[in-house]
């Protein structure tokens, strides 16, 4: 064989065994833009895009993280597990599904709580995860909300949640249905207590959620481009028989029609929300 066609150069003469992968998770491409980005550099920037702000997906880890102090809080009501009260069974058990969704997810359910601060102001933060069964609303989110607004007016803080679901969970049907009244009636005890209540809307929140805790802030906010809406509009557009307003369910479209008090941007978040809280102190 001819010279021409020999490696000689070192590194070229890298065996195929030898050869290492970039790993996993080092880059990132935009959904919306396609832009490509290191993880790093997205996490520096709030997980949001740096070209179009494009507000990327996130869980309750990296919201405690843009938001505590230090990344400083103690989890509340870590030790609340999901039960199949019913046997419920669709394409697979309820049990095995939850199962599987702790092991992918690592999380015990589709909400975690923390009590830190914020720019030195106490505040539980009630976040919800959407890696687990898609956020959805089952027994152990509408308990952990209860708690944590006992927790509150025992403690005399302000509460926020961050709604990221896909609705009501289906599997535990009554149960999931029930959560919707009895996270209705803690925040009135919240409001009776005087106790200031900040409901943070993300992309998506949809379902359940949004026909009860989501919709009851004594400030209703939410991230840029969140999709908000109780129905999908494919459901609401056959059923009305009628072509939807553009933008329709986005965040933008239901501040302009009074429903949000603000959008802020992710990057703005905790700075916002420390001033928020101590108006809310006078």
């Amino acid at each position: 064989m001819s010279s021409w066609f020999k490696r000689i150069k070192q590194g070229i003469q890298t065996s195929t065994s030898e050869k290492k992968e970039a790993p996993d998770g080092l880059w990132h491409k935009c959904p919306n833009c396609k832009k490509t980005s290191t993880v790093k550099d997205l996490k520096e920037h709030f997980y949001v895009c740096d070209k179009c702000n494009y507000h990327n997906r996130i869980n309750s880890a990296e919201y405690f993280e843009i938001l505590f102090d230090k990344n400083e809080f103690e989890e509340l009501f870590g030790n609340i597990y999901p039960k199949d009260f019913l046997g419920f069974k669709d394409l697979k058990p309820y049990g095995a599904r939850l199962v599987e969704a702790q092991k992918k997810s690592g999380l015990k359910d589709a909400m975690r709580v923390g009590v830190g601060q914020v720019l030195g102001n106490d505040l539980v933060i009630a976040c919800m995860d959407f890696a687990f069964i898609g956020g959805s609303m089952g027994s152990v989110v509408g308990e952990k909300i209860a708690r944590s607004i006992d927790y509150c007016i025992a403690h005399k803080m302000p509460l926020m949640v961050i709604s990221k679901s896909g609705g009501a969970r289906m599997m535990e049907s009554a149960f999931s249905l029930m959560q919707m009244a009895k996270t209705s009636a803690k925040l009135t005890q919240l409001a009776d207590a005087k106790l200031p209540y900040i409901s943070l809307m993300t992309d998506p929140t949809t379902g359940g959620v949004t026909a009860s805790y989501a919709m009851l802030g004594d400030l209703n906010i939410a991230e840029p481009k969140a999709l908000i809406g109780f129905a999908g509009p494919r459901v609401i557009k056959e059923t009305i028989k009628k072509d939807l307003p553009e933008g329709f369910q986005s965040a933008e479209f239901l501040l302009e029609h009074g429903f949000l008090d603000l959008i802020i941007d992710r990057k703005e978040m905790k700075q916002r929300l420390a001033v928020l809280l101590e108006l809310f102190k006078k």
